[in-house]
């Protein structure tokens, strides 16, 4: 059987030390979990732990996010589409948005449905994925910011996602311009900037990041520990909450480099990472049945240093074990350590098993008590007035419904 496994007492363990951080920089955060693709024992646990906010790009695992709680805040982090815009009212209380022409769709839909939508504004800062260009931001704002039905939470960012741009001191400071230039012009005050993501977290920690990005959407980091500006893990972070364990349909020993003439005719190539290997070197090779059909074979990690993945085709993984079986036989299994681009297609394969470890129930009798993490939702949170954006991070002179008075 091949099956993700995902450690629950890892993954709290993560979520407490980067709700740590969040806290002492004084910023709120929403957990982005798109990457569990809607696996609901997992959110369960999520929720268990008190994650009360949560971002997510498709709308079918929101609603699955619904069933669990009604009432959990849900950001909408991919820029909404036309077409998706009654959906993303009902089931989203926050959309990222960097067309007007939707913001007024969401205005009216939101009328409809008798409710307040809240909008980010992002803006473009050099990864070249959402956002507005800097030079249209004010006549941008002036077309959404009197919009009867929707609230404004203030601006945001994406970076590191599609280009791979490092966030910096200066993209930050950019933001903070922007905001204090739309607070001028428009005397309203904006009380978020929202650029917090994995990628800026070694900032955080550093201290080098500005208070006034208040506001994380953050998920890599807590689902797998990454640190993805300088690689490697996170200090405090653990990297074993996600596991791959495939089994075993092959163990032979064989030659280590093709026998026979080769071309461009298999499907999928791999860069080799292993020692060079002498002509006629023979070793140990396990088949396991996970392949690229299943998931991005690259993006694997042997949890057994000693193996090291020789190539896959779109069923099997083929794994160099080594000058012997090492106590392996068939229907044993082999560990892996995914990436973020391999987990997301395993978690969103139906034809691997996702379980979590502890089962859900025996999670829920360690814990102390209800809500050990409070991620609170960042828009209205307990005891505060509706329309509110309070907690660490707040500016109460930004309170957007006092600086409208609506």
């Amino acid at each position: 059987m091949n099956r993700v496994i995902v450690n629950l007492d890892a993954l709290h363990h993560n979520l407490t030390a980067v709700d740590g951080w969040m806290s002492r920089h004084g910023a709120r955060w929403t957990l982005v979990t798109k990457v569990l693709c809607g696996h609901h024992d997992t959110l369960a646990a999520l929720h268990a732990l008190g994650v009360r906010s949560v971002g997510e790009s498709r709308l079918d695992n929101l609603r699955s996010l619904r069933d669990i709680d009604p009432d959990q805040e849900t950001w909408y982090l991919r820029v909404p589409s036309r077409t998706s815009i009654s959906d993303i009212v009902r089931h989203c209380n926050v959309s990222l948005n960097s067309e007007s022409e939707i913001i007024r769709g969401l205005n009216e839909e939101a009328e409809r449905q008798n409710k307040t939508h809240h909008v980010v504004v992002m803006i473009e800062l050099g990864d070249l994925r959402e956002g507005i260009l800097p030079g249209a931001l004010v006549d941008f704002y002036d077309q959404v910011f009197h919009l009867p039905n929707i609230e404004v939470l203030g601006i945001g960012a994406n970076l590191g996602c599609l280009a791979g741009v490092i966030p910096s001191i200066d993209q930050c400071m950019q933001l903070i311009l922007y905001r204090e230039l739309l607070e001028l012009k428009f005397g309203h005050k904006l009380p978020l900037i929202s650029a917090g993501t994995s990628a800026t977290l070694p900032l955080v920690l550093d201290g080098q990041l500005p208070r006034e990005i208040n506001h994380f959407r953050v998920g890599e980091s807590v689902f797998l520990g990454t640190d993805l500006v300088n690689g490697g893990t996170l200090p405090a972070l653990r990297d074993d909450t996600v596991s791959l364990e495939a089994e075993i349909i092959e163990i032979k020993r064989k030659s280590l480099i093709p026998t026979a003439e080769t071309g461009a005719v298999a499907p999928f190539s791999m860069e080799q990472e292993n020692e060079e290997i002498a002509p006629g070197q023979r070793g140990y090779r396990a088949l396991v049945g996970v392949g690229q059909l299943d998931t991005d074979i690259g993006g694997l990690t042997p949890e057994n240093s000693a193996h090291q993945i020789s190539g896959a085709s779109s069923d099997i993984t083929v794994v160099n074990i080594g000058d012997s079986p090492g106590g392996l036989s068939i229907g044993d299994t082999i560990r892996f350590r995914p990436n973020y681009a391999a987990l997301v297609r395993l978690m969103g394969n139906r034809y691997i098993d996702r379980v979590v470890e502890p089962d859900l129930k025996s999670f829920r009798q360690t814990l102390p008590g209800p809500g050990t993490v409070q991620l609170a939702p960042v828009v209205d949170p307990p005891g505060e007035e509706k329309g509110g954006v309070e907690g660490p991070g707040a500016d109460p002179d930004r309170h957007p419904r006092t600086a409208r008075n609506r």
